[in-house]
């Protein structure tokens, strides 16, 4: 988070605005110390203040967050006409359809659910799926094809510290997007997503960890500094109370952007039961 630099973001904006730390604390309803301490990088706002707080100083989460870089990149890899990602599941897809089949159409999530791979290949299945992506070539991408395979996917563009889920679902998914989440929201989003689950329902996640032993491969098309590796077990923490199907860590070899290199990835399937 310190090195999106929210708290001085919070503070230009402010003074453009000609506000004061006491009026803008009266708009959000808190105390001053609270602005005071924002600014000073020494507390962030919580992640259900952060449309309140975009608005306040008509300007975005995006932009509070540094993520509009983000944004470019996606749009920019999205931008072709072939499927970035290719068109094949996700292979947890396969071990949720084992742990919940569709014997009737159980509710998804797809939480960046980039060109709509996984989102469309749940519908086709039988689930009734709601699935969002921060890009917007990505969802045009994403209807296009649900278009062609005859499915219906509620499909909008959102990004993840905004958005909200609007009812509870029976599966909540999402594989290689929560390394943008900062850590000092993580455990209010895995609150907010277990919330929103279904009793029996399962949330099933993968994020990148850090280990010192593996490195990145440079590429100057993309901003490091807005993505956030986990600690190895971080996830299955936020989960303790959770029944756990599946719980692994693996290091993989990855050719992404043309320099082979290697991730270590958490992945975790839990059951609310």
């Amino acid at each position: 988070m310190d090195n999106l630099k929210t708290g001085e973001v919070i503070c230009k904006r402010r003074k453009e605005l000609g506000l004061t730390q006491n009026q803008l604390a009266g708009i959000l309803n808190i105390s001053f110390q609270a602005v005071s301490k924002w600014e000073n990088n020494t507390a962030y706002p919580d992640i259900e203040m952060l449309p309140r707080l975009a608005s306040a100083l008509n300007t975005t989460v995006d932009a509070l967050l540094g993520f509009n870089s983000v944004i470019t990149d996606y749009d920019g890899r999205y931008s072709t006409e072939e499927y970035y990602w290719g068109l094949i599941p996700n292979r947890i897809c396969f071990d949720l359809m084992k742990l919940l089949p569709p014997v009737r159409p159980y509710r998804v999530l797809d939480i960046g659910c980039g060109e709509g791979k996984d989102a469309v290949f749940f519908a086709k299945c039988g689930y009734a799926v709601t699935a969002f992506d921060v890009s917007e070539q990505g969802i045009e991408k994403a209807k296009k094809l649900a278009e062609y395979n005859k499915v219906h996917v509620r499909l909008f563009k959102a990004d993840i510290f905004d958005y909200r889920p609007d009812g509870e679902y029976d599966i909540i998914f999402s594989s290689g997007v929560f390394h943008f989440i900062p850590p000092a929201h993580r455990k209010e989003l895995c609150d907010s997503l277990k919330a929103h689950t279904a009793v029996n329902g399962i949330n099933a996640f993968n994020v990148f960890v850090k280990k010192p032993f593996i490195h990145r491969a440079p590429d100057g098309t993309r901003d490091e500094t807005k993505r956030h590796p986990w600690l190895s077990g971080e996830l299955f923490g936020y989960y303790h109370d959770w029944l756990f199907c599946t719980c692994k860590e693996e290091i993989f070899d990855c050719n992404s952007g043309g320099t082979p290199h290697k991730h270590c990835m958490d992945t975790l399937i839990a059951q609310k039961v």
